[in-house]
């Protein structure tokens, strides 16, 4: 089973499709819980009316579960804590240019 730093490493190759940054940079992953072979991902969007919430919510699925150990990955959607510019990581930042 991977650890939660594993799962992070590979979160961040996923993208939202429309801002050049990784969702774990944009600072989207607010939780991550591992119990038996099933992670739980509490995750946001940076608005309650993305278009490509369903792309994103499949793609970190679909990574999650490509990792050797997890037979099942359930993504929940919350939208507390409200996500703002101020989450993204300095990485993030300099990504965008806003650093």
């Amino acid at each position: 089973m991977p650890s939660e730093n594993q799962i992070l490493n590979a979160l961040r190759k996923v993208y939202d499709p429309e801002i050049p940054v990784n969702l774990v940079d944009l600072g989207l992953i607010y939780e991550i819980t591992i119990e038996d072979q099933t992670v739980n991902i509490k995750m946001t969007l940076t608005a309650t009316g993305c278009p490509m919430h369903s792309v994103i919510t499949q793609n970190v699925k679909q990574t999650v579960d490509a990792l050797e150990g997890v037979s099942q990955t359930a993504v929940e959607i919350v939208w507390e804590p409200r996500w703002n510019p101020e989450m993204i990581s300095s990485e993030g930042r300099t990504a965008l240019g806003m650093e």
